[in-house]
């Protein structure tokens, strides 16, 4: 089976993290963080919002089962698009909305999506498109936590 990969910053990991993993296609979710500059962030330092990363998840699919596309409608149905940093309760950099294409294939689609989901809104989303780098995955305890409650 060849197998894709994407990342998606959609606010605390933990409920996005459970929501991709039950999609059928999806292979294998991780969450952990990207997007800042700290080497090997840990929890306690993303949290304080100077690393600059995002709380994200990685996912593993099988394309031929699931396509990006697929992934990237889930992804705007389970979390409001429209708040800049911040997701309910949670505030601050490491809970913003973005997208973080993995291929220029990847990149072209997010950018239609997006267009979509904003018309479909009717006003700006907050959501940005960033660089793929390094996917730190977090802490063990924090892996599949939704679903070991």
């Amino acid at each position: 089976m060849t197998t894709e990969r994407a990342i998606f910053a959609a606010g605390c990991f933990w409920k996005p993290e459970s929501l991709f993993a039950e999609r059928s296609g999806v292979v294998e979710t991780a969450v952990g963080y990207i997007g800042g500059h700290t080497e090997s962030p840990t929890y306690k330092e993303v949290c304080t919002g100077h690393t600059g990363h995002a709380e994200a998840i990685e996912v593993v699919y099988d394309p031929t089962k699931v396509t990006y596309s697929d992934l990237l409608d889930l992804f705007w149905g389970m979390h409001n698009p429209t708040q800049v940093n911040r997701q309910g309760w949670d505030i601050g950099t490491q809970y913003r909305s973005a997208l973080f294409p993995t291929d220029s294939h990847q990149e072209d689609v997010a950018r239609r999506s997006m267009e979509r989901i904003a018309a479909k809104l009717r006003k700006p989303i907050a959501t940005k498109l960033e660089a793929a780098g390094t996917f730190w995955r977090a802490e063990e305890y924090h892996q599949k936590y939704l679903s070991r409650r």
